[in-house]
């Protein structure tokens, strides 16, 4: 749609009790909500979300592929920690990314993570067999932090474009890490026996090279450098709602990537398939792309917070569900269930964050703190559920954690939701 056609206008709080200017600059705000430079950019910050988070999510391929091949000298806990310490730097980094963002730094972010990633992988291809230290360093942490510059901003920039279609703008692009966790674990998959380890790094990384350098390219600002800020950290840490919301964030987080991580290697120590159990994770991150879309168009109906807080809890269980895990049936049901609602939580993250944020300058600030968090339980999520499952595979005691983890996330977004209605209440009656 021409931004002619449907052009809105999103000021950033004008309460006079803040001291805001209304003839400031920053207020208000005119958004296109369309055009073709709009969606080139939603495009290309989709792809950043293949390469990046769809490759992360796919670390299941090399917890299965490490654990039974590559690394035998590291236990299933170690070797956890190298996704999780990758999804950690991808997440968090939004934190220093986000400020950046918002201080106008958005091409050489996007840019230097974008190469940041690429040799990264590059160098993880040259990893030997059994040395740990290599493959942490390159995967976990170079691949992590170069992920980490460009998540954020690539989610954040949409801001510049959309209001009323920002929502459906966010779920569009994450429905890129569905679709990047779908391709890179198939091409993975076939690749290792074939081409060996090397050989198929090297492709992986051919591809991500190419998709990040088109998104680069695709991606543009639409706002001038905004140099005043309207509200500190002091004034977010006293929203508690956000507080809340940040705290569901972290603590779903330790027990999200439990599934992705371990649903393949569960399936083949139970005996299954191997080529079903190489399908395991693509069955669940097809299911995950339906799950991110769909929340696009109900969320102004249906609200961000009623949405991720339902979805929380239907994931908690699912992953709880894994305890029962032994058929290829039960294998497909837990893949389906887990991954769409796992998609509407993703889908809603961003939105969340942005309805949380009462201006457009603080975005970035909000977005980089709630994912700080979030990576925090993504950092210790796994390796606690590896040092539960222990090398002898005791599945329930590692479920049963973090299907309780995901349940208590669940928990605090209800308590940001009964925040909020207060929050409403107490307005209607002043207005009263």
């Amino acid at each position: 749609m021409s931004s002619a056609v449907s052009s809105h206008t999103v000021a950033a709080s004008s309460s006079t009790e803040q001291g805001k200017d209304p003839e400031s600059p920053l207020t208000p705000l005119i958004l296109p909500n369309g055009g073709w430079q709009a969606w080139a950019t939603v495009f290309g910050a989709f792809l950043v979300q293949v390469c990046n988070f769809g490759y992360t999510s796919s670390f299941g391929v090399y917890q299965d592929f490490y654990v039974q091949e590559y690394i035998t000298n590291a236990s299933p806990s170690a070797i956890s920690w190298i996704g999780s310490v990758n999804a950690f730097c991808l997440i968090s980094g939004g934190v220093i990314a986000g400020r950046l963002y918002d201080r106008g730094y958005f091409y050489p972010l996007v840019w230097g993570g974008s190469l940041l990633t690429v040799f990264s992988l590059f160098m993880l291809s040259l990893a030997k067999p059994n040395h740990y230290y290599q493959v942490f360093l390159s995967q976990g942490l170079g691949a992590g932090l170069g992920g980490g510059l460009t998540y954020v901003p690539s989610i954040a920039i949409t801001s510049h474009y959309f209001s009323t279609r920002r929502a459906l703008a966010m779920t569009i692009i994450a429905t890129g890490s569905s679709l990047g966790a779908i391709i890179h674990p198939i091409m993975l998959n076939n690749t290792f026996a074939r081409l060996g380890f090397h050989d198929a790094v090297c492709a992986s990384t051919g591809l991500v090279a190419g998709l990040l350098l088109i998104a680069c390219c695709l991606m543009r600002t639409n706002m001038p450098i905004q140099q005043h800020y309207t509200r500190s950290l002091q004034s977010i840490s006293s929203d508690w709602a956000y507080i809340s919301a940040t705290l569901g964030l972290m603590s779903f987080s330790i027990g999200f990537y439990f599934p992705q991580f371990y649903l393949q290697l569960d399936a083949s120590i139970h005996g299954l398939n191997k080529d079903f159990a190489f399908y395991s994770l693509v069955v669940l991150n097809s299911a995950s792309i339906v799950g991110r879309l769909l929340p696009g168009f109900l969320v102004n109906k249906l609200g961000a917070g009623n949405m991720i807080t339902f979805a929380t809890a239907m994931c908690a269980a699912a992953i709880s569900g894994m305890i029962g895990l032994s058929s290829t049936t039960s294998v497909v049901l837990i893949a389906i269930f887990y991954g769409f609602f796992a998609g509407t939580y993703v889908g809603l993250i961003s939105p969340l964050m942005v309805s949380l944020s009462s201006d457009v300058s603080e975005i970035g600030l909000r977005m980089g703190i709630g994912f700080l968090f979030s990576g925090i339980g993504v950092l210790i999520g796994t390796p606690i559920g590896g040092v539960l499952l222990t090398e002898r595979f005791i599945w329930w005691q590692a479920v049963l954690f973090s299907g309780m983890t995901g349940m208590l996330g669940s928990f605090f977004f209800a308590g940001m939701l009964v925040i909020l209605h207060q929050r409403r209440n107490s307005k209607n009656t002043e207005k009263q």
